[in-house]
């Protein structure tokens, strides 16, 4: 298929390495600096060579502040029959656009980053492709997750930011607690390194990311979930209470049982 991807950035210049080999390929960035090591693929900087280039599928991988502006403005450039597509790690508002949009639409989201995944072996990475998505548009990725070995889900629009909310923004919520209790000492303890690389592998990621997903609109509930249970934690240290610790260890260990 002929693709083209918007934004050169991290995930975007993967997706061109990913696809380059199977299909004809295209980026488009304004900053033409970002596609200096971009290879096996045709770099556009100018609207009109998308309309050149006339893409069957257009994958928008720019950051999540800018994705609907960048539809938006390469709308009048695509084909009628183009398929529109999405990787944003938050959907809110993106079925109102596509449907307004009028366009055939796929929205999906691979849950690891380039930077950190071994790109070499995805088997224990996720994918959610949204289930009001075009068929055409979801076979196409169903077939490109598999051909990565990811484990595929699907998902609807609020449920995918239902899911997120949880499975993201309580591990980056305690990291970011965490790193903000640290002192400049070490500290011994296999626990505490750990605990120290999950946070600065946390916080290496663009500061852009990390908001993305605390300002999804279902993170409140999860972060709040999280101070309920430190302040249940702190009654029973503060009160010595050996049994109230007791239930609590036997519940969080039922917890996080298989």
């Amino acid at each position: 298929m002929k693709i083209c991807i918007l934004g050169a950035g991290k995930m975007g210049t993967w997706l061109t390495d990913a696809l380059c080999l199977e299909h004809e390929v295209a980026i488009f960035d304004h900053d033409i600096s970002k596609l200096r090591y971009v290879f096996n693929t045709q770099r556009l900087t100018k609207l009109d060579e998308i309309s050149e280039f006339a893409p069957e599928i257009l994958i928008n991988a720019v950051s999540l502040k800018y994705t609907l502006d960048a539809f938006k403005e390469v709308l009048p450039y695509l084909p009628k029959d183009c398929i529109l597509s999405d990787i944003a790690s938050v959907k809110t508002g993106f079925q109102e656009f596509y449907e307004s949009s009028g366009c055939r639409y796929v929205s999906t989201h691979p849950m690891f980053g380039p930077t950190f995944a071994n790109l070499k072996d995805l088997s224990m990475h996720h994918a959610i492709i949204i289930t009001q998505s075009d068929h055409l548009g979801k076979a196409f990725f169903k077939d490109f997750f598999a051909s990565l070995g990811l484990n595929i889900h699907d998902y609807s629009f609020d449920a995918h930011d239902e899911t997120i909310a949880y499975s993201l923004s309580i591990p980056f919520s305690s990291s970011l607690v965490f790193a903000a209790c640290m002192k400049h000492q070490k500290a011994p303890g296999t626990t505490f390194n750990k605990h120290m690389n999950i946070a600065k592998g946390l916080l290496s990621e663009e500061d852009h990311l990390l908001t993305e997903i605390l300002f999804n609109p279902f993170t409140y509930e999860q972060v709040e979930n999280i101070r309920f249970q430190l302040k249940h934690l702190l009654s029973l240290i503060k009160e010595k209470d050996s049994v109230g610790m007791q239930a609590f260890l036997n519940t969080v260990r039922a917890n996080i049982e298989e």
